[in-house]
């Protein structure tokens, strides 16, 4: 099978390496040409391609059988709302346009966010639970998510792959969280945060491709954890002050939900990392 993965970032580099170790023949796409030489490693084929240029995606879902897109901000900065919309919504628009001249693409799988159900005051959310668009973020991530659906067809599935907040080889959860030790937080740390390894992204790629999935699934782990839960984790892990609350400082909106990931397992999907690893 002809796989192109749209965005080849920390999940999408994973991804290809695992559907060619298991002889898929992966096209990836890059947005910098200092990352071909890299990723020629993990696919048979390299691309540079953005989601603006239409030629360069053209050129990358030409004769493929599935595309799974994995696109994100480049970068670890804050991206602003026109760096959103430029890398999502431009990104979905040309590749439904291209989608439509590309009768061999059966399959599309897009891995997206949690973060489309707001802050639900720490209820659990599934599936059918109503979005929550309370920043433009959130909307451009669903509109996002409208725009792929929409090509379903007959000839062609979509899979909507909601991701929880990512964690995994480079990304361990007490390294990123260690410098946190002995300080003072807003808040009292009682809102919920859902957990998916990179492991088990990977997976469920390969199952949705696998098992022909159609529709929104969300991927998560068993084991929502309130931030404070995780901070006290790493801290004592690691033997550092635990962190301090201070519910008189003022602090961002955020979300707080615990998602359900009954829909996936209920098909059969099994997790490789059901609990939060710290």
């Amino acid at each position: 099978m002809n796989v192109a993965i749209i965005g080849c970032g920390y999940v999408g580099t994973a991804i290809a390496r695992q559907l060619s170790d298991l002889s898929y023949l992966v096209t990836a796409t890059t947005t910098t040409l200092e990352r071909v030489t890299e990723l020629q490693a993990v696919a048979q084929r390299v691309l540079v391609a953005t989601g603006d240029n239409k030629t360069s995606l053209l050129a990358a879902l030409e004769n493929q059988d599935a595309v799974i897109v994995t696109i994100a901000p480049t970068g670890n900065e804050q991206v602003d709302e026109d760096g959103y919309k430029a890398t999502y919504l431009h990104t979905a628009k040309n590749l439904v346009g291209i989608l439509q001249q590309m009768p061999t693409v059966k399959h599309l799988i897009y891995t997206g966010s949690c973060g489309v159900y707001g802050n639900r005051n720490g209820e659990w959310v599934n599936e059918e639970s109503s979005v929550v668009l309370d920043n433009e973020y959130a909307k451009i991530l669903h509109d996002t998510e409208k725009i792929l659906l929409a090509a379903s067809s007959l000839n062609l599935k979509v899979s909507i792959l909601r991701l929880g907040a990512i964690y995994g080889y480079g990304r361990e959860i007490g390294k990123r969280f260690s410098k946190l030790a002995g300080t003072t937080r807003p808040g009292n740390g009682e809102y919920f945060t859902n957990w998916i390894h990179l492991d088990d992204i990977v997976s469920a790629v390969n199952f949705a491709l696998t098992y022909e999935l159609q529709g929104i699934y969300n991927v998560v782990n068993d084991t929502p954890l309130t931030i404070s839960e995780m901070l006290d984790r790493v801290c004592e892990m690691n033997h550092l002050p635990l962190v301090e609350w201070d519910a008189s400082l003022p602090r961002n909106k955020t979300n707080n939900q615990r998602v359900s990931n009954q829909k996936l397992k209920e098909l059969g999907y099994k997790l490789i990392h059901p609990e939060t690893e710290i």
